[in-house]
């Protein structure tokens, strides 16, 4: 299959070219301006995550279907001294004049400030209204839910002009905060699109420079990239698609822009220097069976028809390269697809778009890139320019990616081969003191802490929960299936449980359901204490009410986990037995694999910890700019384990698939069989991959990691750590010293699994 797909590639190159240009093209334009209808980020929500099912969001979807929620536009104006008179006096008649033109808007149902009531600003309606240090006041404008979403989404904007033209009307001195739950989202959104920007600006460049010093040249180096562009346009154009399918997750987008940069890069990065390499042989080979008086005349037709040797070599690329990067994608794509089987929605839409991206990703390294080589020719092997900069000459041959038979990595081999059981242990422990914090770790659903810091947005947040307490939010709430007075009853029992502070009917939805604030001594909505108040409430008896439901933060956050933990087996299980079956059918060998995944389980588990120790412990938050909230967002915590699995199988991938390509071979003056030259040998060949690889992808990673968002944040870092260990710990230490010490018995597999390797396995 492969070597067809290199023949069909070196025969049409322009045409494979100008398809990927197209597809670019289309799909990113799509994405990015919609073509005059909407964009992408224009279908994007954000919010808490939900758990379909769940005791949580059964209590939302009642309310949705028994009392439609209105739409609320909340001005919080700050500046006006409640105490003089004469700026109380300006700010009654501005309000007086915003009252009547809020009230004309077509939609609004009503308009509610402290001035409207009779007794004036001493009444006891009005008190709420008023901030509590004295410092201006708060407008509540209610619109009519039942004029449609477009007429509701224009009245909304009118409301929203009228209140920033009331500011204007105050004064110097005042501001007006206006908030309501679209301008909450669209300020996560706009920050998601910045930060994915961002990501992309610091990203990209650095990515360059290090493949440039890599292949020493920006031809060749701008190869993976143009594979990773496409890979970009493509994914943001299947994100696209699938928004029209399932709601998105602003968050999705810059997660999975993330995954397609980087394994595009990498993939890429493989496909080319293996093709050097085998252009390089073929070339040699050529050359040694050339007469000299020949070569002139075999580059005169090699100009007036196709290159058999570019050919040869480009198929052999596809044959080799491309297998592993199939090998590798497929690892990553079950890695990820684990998430649909898990019941929060977020981590199905990441599931199916991770899956989506992957595909696009392998896709554009097994054409596109092949195709711009086919182009290159033999060109590829012309010295670079910058081998003639006298200072740059000697870096580019310490790190290029053309690896001589002994080196570095052939002698950290050496090494680790003579104190296998030290090296091993001494990783093993090292690995095991990262992994420790994570027997503390706490898992979070944020929501308003998702609002950046520095915007309107969040200091509306903050103005309205220290000023304006009847406004905010309460620490949970509970529907109730029945009348006031047995909502009621409950309310005075939840009132008795620790740490409560007050449970007072909130809302009577209708006849049937009230629904109970209930307010707790604490000031993380989320935390511990929090927690047990929503254990407690649910551990209650329902009588004398016929049935309650808790909601909020805390209850999303127990819901979340027990989803996850539900799931988990079944996800994992499916992921590791399908990773063990396509690595058996990859080298045969039933230790092998086994080894990987507990290696590899093992490096999560470290990387997650240190994660945690960033994170949830507040360490290097300066350095990082984050305020911790108490935890690990729960739905990064799955994503990272799905995605730092797949990446971690990938680089496994990259070796395995080297040192069997020896052992099997015997290449290179390495006797077939010969298990210890074949793990030196593959670490020569492919470490300097692997390692550049990975300093790519954490570069990747780490450009997104400067974002604002705490996920998105913690989503970089956790996952650059995870390259940043695997790459380093693992595939250069403890990988060569288990098989070391394994020995021939790396590739033993029972007589009926080694038969039906034979008969199914994929060899070179």
């Amino acid at each position: 299959m492969f070597d067809r797909l290199g023949r069909t590639i070196a025969r049409h190159p322009l045409l494979t070219v100008l398809c990927w240009i197209v597809l670019v093209a289309v799909t990113g334009g799509l994405a990015l301006t919609g073509f005059g209808g909407q964009s992408l980020f224009d279908r994007l929500h954000s919010g808490e995550p939900v758990v379909p099912g769940s005791e949580s969001q059964e209590a939302r979807e009642i309310l949705a279907e028994v009392a439609e929620e209105p739409t609320t536009v909340t001005a919080i104006v700050r500046g006006v001294d409640l105490t003089d008179q004469e700026e109380l006096s300006a700010a009654g008649r501005a309000i007086t004049t915003a009252h009547s033109r809020l009230v004309a808007v077509d939609g609004v149902e009503q308009v509610a400030d402290p001035f409207v009531f009779t007794d004036g600003l001493e009444s006891e309606q009005a008190a709420p209204f008023l901030a509590a240090d004295g410092d201006g006041f708060l407008i509540s404008i209610t619109l009519d839910g039942a004029i449609g979403a477009g007429a509701e989404a224009s009245a909304e904007q009118q409301v929203i002009d009228h209140l920033t033209a009331f500011e204007r009307d105050l004064g110097d001195d005042a501001r007006v905060l206006v908030s309501s739950n679209d301008l909450l989202t669209d300020s996560i959104v706009s920050q998601m699109q910045s930060d994915l920007t961002r990501g992309e600006a610091v990203a990209l460049p650095i990515s360059l420079l290090v493949m440039v010093i890599v292949f020493g040249g920006f031809l060749a180096a701008g190869m993976p990239l143009a594979g990773a562009i496409a890979s970009i346009a493509g994914g943001l154009g299947t994100l696209l698609g699938f928004s029209h399918l399932i709601e998105l997750d602003s968050v999705v987008v810059n997660v999975v822009t993330v995954l397609g940069l980087g394994l595009s890069i990498d993939y890429g990065l493989l496909i080319v220097s293996r093709y050097r390499e085998e252009i390089r042989r073929e070339v040699d080979a050529e050359l040694a069976d050339t007469v000299p008086g020949e070569r002139r005349r075999r580059s005169r037709r090699r100009s007036r028809r196709r290159d058999p040797v570019v050919e040869r070599a480009l198929r052999t690329t596809l044959s080799t390269a491309g297998r592993t990067v199939t090998f590798s994608a497929l690892t990553v794509a079950i890695a990820i697809a684990g998430l649909l089987l898990l019941r929060p929605e977020i981590l199905k839409s990441l599931g199916a778009a991770g899956v989506s991206v992957v595909v696009i990703a392998v896709a554009s390294a097994l054409t596109l890139v092949p195709a711009l080589l086919r182009l290159r020719g033999r060109r590829m092997l012309r010295p670079p320019l910058l081998m003639k900069v006298p200072g740059l000459r000697r870096l580019l041959g310490t790190l290029g990616e053309t690896a001589p038979t002994h080196g570095v990595f052939s002698r950290l081999a050496g090494g680790v081969q003579r104190r296998p059981w030290l090296v091993m242990l001494a990783v093993t422990a090292v690995l095991v003191f990262l992994a420790s914090p994570l027997l503390g770790l706490s898992l979070r659903n944020t929501t308003t802490e998702m609002v950046p810091e520095g915007t309107e947005q969040r200091e509306f947040l903050t103005v309205l929960e220290e000023q304006y307490p009847a406004f905010a939010t309460p620490t949970a709430e509970v529907l109730v299936a029945g009348s006031t007075q047995e909502a009621t009853a409950v309310a005075e029992e939840i009132a008795t449980l620790p740490d409560v502070t007050g449970a007072q009917v909130a809302e009577e939805v209708n006849e049937e359901y009230q629904v109970i604030g209930v307010h707790v001594d604490t000031d993380d909505p989320g935390g511990e204490v929090a927690t047990e108040v929503v254990r407690g409430i649910r551990d209650l008896d329902p009588a004398p009410a016929s049935q309650h439901w808790v909601m909020g933060q805390a209850a999303n956050q127990l819901d979340f986990t027990a989803a996850l933990l539900e799931g988990l087996p079944l996800a994992a299980g499916i992921v590791v037995l399908a990773t063990f079956v396509l690595l058996f059918l990859m080298t045969g060998s039933l230790l092998v694999p086994l080894k990987a995944l507990i290696v590899n389980a093992l490096s999560l588990c470290a990387s997650l910890g240190l994660t945690t120790w960033i994170f949830q412990d507040g360490n290097l938050s300066g350095l990082f700019g984050f305020t911790p909230v108490g935890g690990l967002e729960a739905y990064v915590v799955a994503v990272v384990v799905a995605f730092g699995f797949g990446l971690a199988m990938d680089y496994e991938v990259f070796l395995i698939a080297r040192i069997k390509e020896f052992y099997d071979g015997g290449q290179g003056g390495i006797h077939r069989g010969d298990n210890e030259a074949s793990v030196s040998a593959g670490l020569q060949r492919s470490g300097r991959i692997i390692t550049s690889a990975a300093l790519v992808i954490i570069v990747v990673f780490a450009g997104f990691a400067t974002g604002e968002l705490l996920p998105i944040k913690e989503v970089g870092v956790a996952l650059a750590v995870t390259v940043l260990i695997d790459a380093t710990l693992v595939r250069m230490l403890l990988v060569p010293s288990t098989m070391t010490l394994l020995g021939r018995r790396n590739w033993w597999a029972p007589k009926p699994l080694a038969r039906a390797y034979q008969r199914f396995g994929i060899h070179h």
